[in-house]
């Protein structure tokens, strides 16, 4: 995957600050991330930030946390999907047929 373009870098950088803010044990949405900065409409480039998330910001950069709307982790290739899984299970997160009850884990909207 190619590296993100110099005029996506803040961008970026504003979505890992915003994923950094979801406490542990919390999930929020990918539209909620995008209307936290100020992108009601910006859900999918939220997205796209966090899938091309560097692997030297991954572990500091939780992006776990952030999940479809309606709590669905989102499908991803390879084992991102598990991954996810197993780090909310680690929060105390419950997660039941690929879903996150968004009332009880989810971050105030």
């Amino acid at each position: 995957m190619s590296r993100p373009a110099p005029a996506n870098e803040g961008f970026f950088a504003a979505v890992y600050q915003a994923v950094r803010a979801i406490p542990r044990g919390r999930v929020a949405t990918y539209g909620q991330v995008a209307r936290a900065l100020g992108l009601p409409r910006g859900a999918r480039a939220v997205g796209w930030a966090l899938r091309v998330l560097p692997a030297t910001l991954a572990t500091r950069v939780p992006w776990h946390r952030v999940v479809s709307a309606g709590g669905r982790i989102a499908p991803r290739a390879g084992l991102g999907p598990l991954r996810q899984r197993q780090r909310l299970l680690a929060e105390g997160v419950r997660v039941r047929q690929g879903r996150i009850d968004m009332k009880r884990y989810g971050v105030a909207a």
